[in-house]
């Protein structure tokens, strides 16, 4: 979501508490546009900006961080924009043009106050015709990303956004090889070639089709978006959970600026770690070309001991990654990007526990690392044409992952044997799309979308110095899409969505390791992804919204191994169907009190799932049919102007309705991975302890319900069941902040996913416990 209005009249209608124009206050406002960076210094300042320039949004904004007045604030911000200032009310101030003849912004006289500004639009971006949210049919959630946060979460990647997001889950095999799940939508615990059922995107750009998580590190980012439920009509096949979109800090054109971020990580019972960031954005050509790049990498320390080795806190992991855009704007409203982004995960070994031996400890014979390559190049075109914006996006991603598991025997004496699976995975995205918002909701999109993802899998599994090959396999999936969509206003309050999304896709499938031709023929796949919403404005600060939506996965060859060689085995396309209805209640921008609550139903016809067979190795097959009923809720209360409290939870009742044959026995058994219930409660304080210096708290207790890992023996194993918790706190001095951070603050042993070891399975011994208490103290620095 973006907090802004890009066309018409914008006003930023900002907290009950509001300074003198003269007060100082901490500002923490990042460069972007200009737009979205009034609404930021009216929130912060707690006063009303009203202006009615439709440029606003193309136009570049400086960052302006530290203790300043308002007054001060608003100078820095727009100097060099072509726009001035002037308050025309003690807490109302007014934005316009410079013109033409003045060189120096001179202050606007009026006589009286002008009329009353409309009410705060938030953009959801994610919709792709820049719907407002009083008007959006859907359940959206977002998380701003401050650059004073920047090296206190932007090291915990994916598992930073599900400690504040109760719906979103993910399983738990460690940094750069989980699956991720949004409103109970989920297939199994296992990687395979299925594609993923979350859509993650870094701004418009794709980035991943059927691998696990990348886990992108959270550094110079402006925000998260999660779109929840099926968006099949937008962003086409592997979106049945929904979107999860980080949105980049854009270079900045018109100043140089510059932040390092560091901390030191002490885990009980484990190892230590750190984590180090450094961005610099760049003015190469002043308002025209500007590189931004960043830095980072990080080391979090082991905390499980392999009695069978004798070594302790095996599970070290560590990350090095970087991200570089460069900005062209030509003139004429056009903007050219350029994106290069590579991550690299290394994990010594599991991080898995055996509950027969001592707390965080377990036995095995060979070390299991992991390796997750990550690697993408993108470039992005943007046009305004009036009121229309034209993108087109084009990107190509190369994701290699490596794994390695102990095969050995459980037995006294057994000569040990390793598994181990290599995946290289190439994918082609582009997209150009354009669109059109205007006011009271009103907006269409219209697209072309292009995708090829190809992915080749190694397996291998013996002696290490001996290992054979076994189930090697080659999917290769096109998918050519045309989609719009439209919203109607019907009156002033009633608005209606119409949309579709016609998919063709061709998927080929071959076995590298079989002597006789069981390759597949090319299958080729129609879909249609239709959707229709409607909202209603039932009061000034009240929403209530219908919408029902269809989304589906491309089906593949999966090859695995048998008792008597390699056998080759269609899966075929799955589907989902939602309906969902929901109300939300309150301005983020006026109200102390903010809720959101929704109610959704879905269908899922040939649920696809990566499994594993009896001795461990992976196939991929349908389960057959469920049904996924859910309710969810989150709140927000501004208790007063220095304390905010939040509390989430949800109900969840996913289960398999119809199985196909092979999974009988479970019928109506528990969808996995997905807990019955959840909930989060945090606490967010702020004060001001010395002129020059601020202070700010958060907190949360985090539960998660009871789940199992898959379905049917051995994998109906129980999971989940416990509280985690987090505490932190940060002292801002200007340019430089001072953190203290402790998760896991009661040192729980709850276990957050019951698989390490697909070839242990069997023993139904195996726990993935919460990583212990650890604090981690950092510093930040912007200049």
């Amino acid at each position: 979501m973006r907090l802004a209005e890009p066309f018409g009249c914008i006003a930023v209608l900002c907290l009950a508490a509001t300074p003198a124009a003269a007060q100082d206050i901490a500002f923490d406002i990042p460069a972007g546009r200009l737009s979205d960076a009034l609404v930021s210094l009216g929130r912060q300042a707690g006063i009303t900006i009203g202006a009615s320039d439709p440029n606003l949004a193309t136009v570049r904004s400086r960052q302006v961080r530290g203790r300043m007045s308002v007054r001060e604030a608003l100078a820095r911000l727009l100097a060099g924009t072509g726009y001035q200032f002037a308050f025309v009310a003690t807490r109302t101030v007014r934005v316009t043009r410079i013109a033409p003849a003045n060189a120096v912004p001179r202050p606007v006289i009026r006589p009286a106050p002008p009329p009353p500004p409309p009410e705060t639009e938030i953009v959801v971006t994610g919709s792709k015709q820049q719907t407002p949210l009083d008007t959006f049919a859907g359940t959206v959630r977002m998380i701003d990303v401050a650059s004073t946060d920047v090296g206190r979460f932007g090291v915990r990647g994916t598992e930073g956004l599900v400690g504040r997001l109760p719906m979103l889950s993910s399983t738990n095999l460690g940094t750069g090889r989980n699956k991720v799940f949004i409103r109970g939508i989920a297939d199994s615990s296992f990687n395979g070639p299925s594609q993923g059922l979350v859509g993650q995107y870094l701004g418009d750009v794709r980035l991943s089709y059927n691998a696990p998580d990348p886990d992108l590190q959270l550094y110079d980012l402006q925000r998260v978006e999660v779109l929840e439920g099926p968006q099949g009509t937008l962003y086409g096949a592997g979106s049945l959970g929904g979107i999860l979109r980080l949105v980049p800090n854009s270079p900045d054109p018109s100043r140089a600026s510059a932040a390092f971020s560091g901390g030191l990580l002490a885990t009980q019972h484990g190892g230590f770690g750190g984590d180090l960031s450094a961005m610099a954005n760049l003015p190469i050509a002043r308002e025209r070309l500007a590189l931004r790049a960043v830095v980072y990498g990080s080391s979090e320390g082991g905390y499980i001991d392999d009695l069978g080795r004798s070594e302790r806190d095996v599970n070290r992991v560590g990350v090095l990654g970087g991200r570089a855009s460069l900005l062209w704007t030509p003139g004429d409203e056009w903007q050219i990007e350029l994106t290069g982004l590579a991550q690299f995960v290394a994990a010594r070994d599991g991080q898995y526990a055996e509950r027969d031996l001592p707390p965080l400890a377990r036995r095995s014979s060979l070390a299991q690392p992991f390796e997750n390559d990550y690697q993408l190049g993108a470039l992005t075109l943007r046009k305004r044409m009036g009121s229309i914006e034209l993108i087109s996006t084009t990107s190509l991603v190369r994701h290699d992952i490596e794994t390695e598991f102990d095969a050995t025997e459980p037995v006294g004496g057994a000569p040990p044997q390793l598994y181990a699976e290599d995946v290289g995975l190439t994918l082609f995205t582009h997209e150009t799309r354009l669109s059109r918002s205007d006011s009271g909701g009103a907006g269409w999109v219209i697209g072309l979308a292009v995708l090829d993802n190809a992915g080749e899998v190694d397996r291998r599994i013996g002696p290490p110095a001996a290992m054979l090959p076994i189930a090697n396999a080659r999917n290769e999936t096109t998918e050519v899409a045309v989609f719009g969509q439209a919203s109607i206003p019907i009156d002033d309050r009633l608005t209606a969505t119409l949309g579709g999304r016609l998919s063709v896709a061709r998927s080929d499938g071959q076995a590298l390791d079989i002597d006789e031709d069981v390759d597949e023929p090319a299958r080729t796949d129609f879909q249609a992804s239709p959707t229709a919403a409607l909202s209603w404005r039932a009061g000034d600060d009240v929403l209530l919204y219908t919408r029902y939506q269809k989304g589906f996965r491309v089906g593949g060859l999966a090859v695995f191994s048998t008792e008597s060689g390699t056998a080759a085995e269609r899966y075929e396309s799955d589907s989902l169907t939602t309906i969902e209805a929901g109300i939300r209640l309150g301005d983020p921008g006026t109200s102390p009190i903010i809720l959101n609550a929704a109610f959704s139903y879905a269908w899922w016809g040939d649920i696809q799932a990566d499994l594993i067979d009896e001795r461990g190795l992976p196939y991929t097959t349908n389960l057959g049919d469920g049904r996924i009923p859910g309710f969810e809720i989150d709140a927000s209360w501004q208790v007063t102007p220095s304390l905010r409290l939040d509390a989430a939870a949800f109900l969840n009742a996913g289960a398999l309705t119809d199985p196909a044959p092979a999974f009988a026995a479970a019928d109506e058994t528990d969808l996995p991975n997905i807990a019955a219930a959840g909930g989060r409660i945090g606490a967010n304080f702020r004060a001001e302890l010395a002129e020059g210096a601020d202070l700010s708290v958060d907190g949360a207790i985090n539960y998660v319900g009871a789940s199992q890992l898959g379905i049917g023996a051995p994998l109906d194993v129980g999971q989940g069941d416990y509280f985690d918790s987090q505490i932190g706190a940060r002292v801002d001095l200007g340019r430089i902040g001072v953190s203290v951070d402790v998760d896991n603050l009661f040192d729980a042993r709850g276990n957050r996913f019951a698989f390490g070891n697909p070839f242990r399975l069997e023993l139904r011994n195996q726990l993935t416990p919460l990583r212990p208490r650890t604090v981690r103290v950092g510093i930040d620095v912007a200049f």
